[in-house]
């Protein structure tokens, strides 16, 4: 028998077949549809998006399907984002799958813990006091300019337990830098919205180190920045830095649960 020659897919042919829609409907029901429709416009309106590999396409969309976020930029929930990786010798375009920090305080309001959660921008003449254990003072009233100097993120628990967590506009770069190629190289998310990705960066790192983590808030922090394909997912987002830090969140993780369990024995 003659070998078929396997043909490229396009987007909409790879998201039209009965698998890849029935994979959707058994998460959104009758979402699935309209979710799907948006997932294709979105790519139609990015040359990168509709050149990328259908199946990091179809990765970041079932993420975000999965932790029930809508994909509308516009909403600021989540994204599906262009990237440009090396295979072999060559270049391809991948989507990868970004949440936003509205995302971040949907996910942490569905865990039932968290009583307020908010970030915001800080400008001169708000921070009143700072302490390196009990955290910042800001009086919002003493705005001096209309200059952002850094940005901060608070969530407070139903047990009574808050946090404050503040990062200067040079700390935040400084992240940025170490975390993402794009935005060393001046293109992407960081460059076409810092303001978003700065709240969402202080809010990540304010949940991440010290609110209950939810399995879909584990999930979302696991997932963010990746590009998923065939079940795996890799960070092609400045591999070795972000791949070292999940590393040690799991192994900060493993050290919570180790120290639960002993704190349970009779």
């Amino acid at each position: 028998m003659t070998q078929i020659e396997k043909r490229p897919q396009t987007l909409k042919n790879f998201f039209q077949r009965d698998l890849v829609k029935d994979k959707f409907k058994e998460i959104l029901d009758k979402r699935s549809t309209s979710f799907i429709t948006t997932v294709l416009q979105i790519c139609n309106q990015n040359d990168l998006l509709s050149q990328a590999t259908p199946e990091s396409v179809f990765g970041a969309a079932m993420t975000s399907a999965t932790l029930d976020l809508p994909i509308n930029p516009n909403l600021g929930f989540a994204y599906i984002v262009p990237y440009k990786t090396k295979n072999g010798n060559s270049y391809e375009n991948v989507a990868q799958f970004q949440i936003g920090y509205k995302g971040l305080i949907q996910l942490a309001q569905r865990s039932g813990q968290i009583k307020t959660i908010s970030a915001t921008p800080i400008y001169e003449g708000q921070i009143v006091s700072s302490n390196p254990l009990t955290g910042y003072i800001f009086d919002f009233e003493k705005k001096e300019s209309s200059t952002i100097i850094g940005y901060a993120a608070y969530f407070s628990l139903l047990n009574g337990f808050e946090k404050t967590q503040y990062m200067t506009i040079d700390e935040i770069e400084k992240h940025a830098k170490r975390y993402s190629q794009t935005f060393k190289r001046d293109f992407g998310v960081w460059k076409d919205n810092f303001h978003s990705m700065a709240m969402k960066t202080v809010l990540k790192l304010i949940l991440s180190k010290f609110a209950p983590l939810s399995v879909d808030m584990q999930k979302a922090i696991q997932l963010d920045q990746t590009v998923i394909e065939d079940k795996e997912f890799e960070y092609v987002d400045n591999k070795e830095d972000v791949q070292e830090a999940v590393e040690v969140k799991k192994e900060e993780m493993r050290g919570k649960e180790t120290e639960q369990g002993q704190m349970d024995m009779p």
